[in-house]
């Protein structure tokens, strides 16, 4: 079976070399909208590779719950995007993307988890860069997925944590990481 820290990592650092230019947004836009789906449908093959039905069944739920959450809240707050479309908070891509890399992190630790985190970042660079959303709406769309994965993941790797923490009324965030020893 391929490794998927890998394969994610070299994902990574091509769309962000395809980023470095304002010419590239189209590709790093491409990536976006595959990888949105192709982050949790890897953590899929993940766990199916793994013979983990039970965790094949936390991501769905993690996936669906997310997925309804931010689709509520863009039609209940309904946003103007940057480049004048409607619905830009949270953003869509990010949480589907962030569900499947949160998952897998919450599931089998660490070493799947900052890889995917690292391709699901890319993901919200390309709605920032493309102008389809701004900041905000990436870091909620994510906060949102991670919050969900960690009440439907139950941890076989619980070595490492990180959580993202937001506070839309002062627009701050951060992060909390727990390390064991």
């Amino acid at each position: 079976m391929f490794r998927l820290t890998g394969v994610l990592s070299v994902v990574a650092l091509l769309v962000g070399l395809m980023a470095s230019g304002p010419a590239r947004a189209d590709g790093l836009t491409t990536y976006g909208d595959v990888a949105r789906y192709a982050i949790p449908g890897i953590a899929a093959l993940v766990s199916l590779g793994k013979k983990d039905q039970a965790g094949v069944a936390q991501l769905a739920a993690t996936w669906a719950l997310s997925t309804g959450l931010t689709e509520g809240l863009k039609h209940l707050a309904d946003i103007e995007r940057p480049n004048g479309g409607r619905y830009s908070f949270p953003s869509g891509h990010m949480t589907n993307a962030m569900a499947g890399a949160s998952y897998l992190h919450y599931r089998y630790g660490w070493k799947y988890g900052w890889p995917a985190y690292a391709a699901a970042a890319v993901v919200g660079l390309s709605r920032v860069k493309g102008d389809f959303h701004r900041w905000e709406d990436v870091v909620a769309g994510a906060a949102i997925a991670n919050l969900t994965a960690y009440v439907f993941t139950d941890t076989l790797d619980d070595n490492v944590i990180i959580i993202p923490v937001f506070d839309l009324k002062k627009k701050n965030f951060g992060i909390l990481a727990g390390l064991r020893f």
